[in-house]
């Protein structure tokens, strides 16, 4: 089984990242589940969403404490949140900013890999200047760090779930897939 957590704010489009990573595995074939937690709820707040993926049916129903991997939406989040908390071993963080891998030591333990997700989203006008959507950009790079799931799949599912601007959605998608930075140590 492969569990992965998303770390974002409210508005970002965390839950709907959930989704649209599940149903792309679906597509795939495997057994899925994908749900979120957050407390207060009110757009800019601490988010978490979650994504299960196997072989077979999935029984269990209970949060996510040990993730494979960790997509964070708000790299302000790993001041806040204790983002790698439960981490596997080898897991791979993936972190929306402008920044290189090589720039966060505090996960020197795993696999990382950033995508400047926010410039990606402006740039198809996903949201605002000031509050960007970045979850269809970020699963474009998860996509292609982990090789897990295929971009195509990730395309037709963010067509499929995102209420709004669908081609722009799918190319920023694609974009962040070609333009992702992976930690070469």
């Amino acid at each position: 089984m492969i569990e992965i957590r998303i770390h974002g704010r409210g508005g970002q489009g965390a839950v709907i990242a959930s989704r649209i990573l599940a149903s792309a595995f679906f597509k795939e074939g495997k057994y899925v589940q994908s749900f979120s937690s957050f407390g207060a709820e009110r757009r800019g707040a601490p988010v978490e969403a979650f994504v299960r993926i196997d072989e077979n049916e999935i029984k269990i129903r209970y949060m996510i404490y040990e993730p494979d991997h960790i997509i964070i939406l708000d790299p302000a989040l790993i001041d806040l949140v204790d983002v790698k908390v439960g981490l596997k071993k080898n897991g791979w963080v993936i972190i929306n900013t402008d920044r290189p891998p090589e720039d966060f030591p505090l996960f020197s333990d795993y696999r990382i890999a950033t995508v400047d997700a926010n410039s990606i989203a402006i740039k198809y006008q996903l949201g605002s200047k000031t509050a960007p959507i970045v979850n269809t950009a970020i699963l474009g790079a998860f996509s292609k760090t982990t090789g897990l799931v295929g971009i195509d799949r990730v395309v037709d599912s963010v067509k499929e779930f995102v209420p709004l601007k669908k081609k722009e959605n799918a190319k920023a998608t694609l974009e962040a897939f070609d333009k992702v930075k992976v930690c070469k140590s």
